[in-house]
């Protein structure tokens, strides 16, 4: 079986771990420039926090990869993209960007993945990282 580990945002996990009932969660890529082709239809994507919190804290099985405008993304998802408002979400993407930081009215491609049947550990079940390089993302 194939899987995915993806690197999140602290405050994604938080805000969305504390939610009842998701049946989808949008993992966005901030740049918007990347097709995502790691995984098929059902297989399961894994989310790790950023260090150093070293620790695989939940997933979802990918459904489907998309790029589209942020404003459409808050319209499709709202909440589901780990935050209180559209406004919330740019700013979290604008900290991830590496590209110039845009204006509030640029509306710029976000990648989306979309997980179906996401879960979220309890911090007593956070599995840790094996002894993996530093370097693997």
């Amino acid at each position: 079986m194939r899987f995915f580990v993806g690197i999140t945002d602290r405050d994604w996990f938080d805000f969305l771990s504390g939610l009842d009932g998701l049946d989808e969660v949008n993992f966005w890529q901030p740049s918007g420039r990347h097709q995502f082709r790691a995984l098929q239809i059902g297989e399961p994507f894994l989310f790790k926090l950023h260090s150093p919190d070293d620790y695989i804290v939940g997933g979802g099985f990918f459904s489907h990869f998309t790029i589209l405008p942020a404003s459409i993304v808050w319209q499709a998802f709202g909440e589901k993209n780990g935050a209180h408002t559209e406004e919330e979400m740019r700013a979290r993407i604008a900290r991830y960007r590496r590209t110039p930081s845009p204006g509030a009215a640029d509306d710029y491609q976000i990648g989306c993945i979309l997980l179906e049947s996401p879960f979220f550990f309890d911090r007593a079940d956070w599995v840790p990282l094996p002894d993996w390089k530093r370097e693997i993302v």
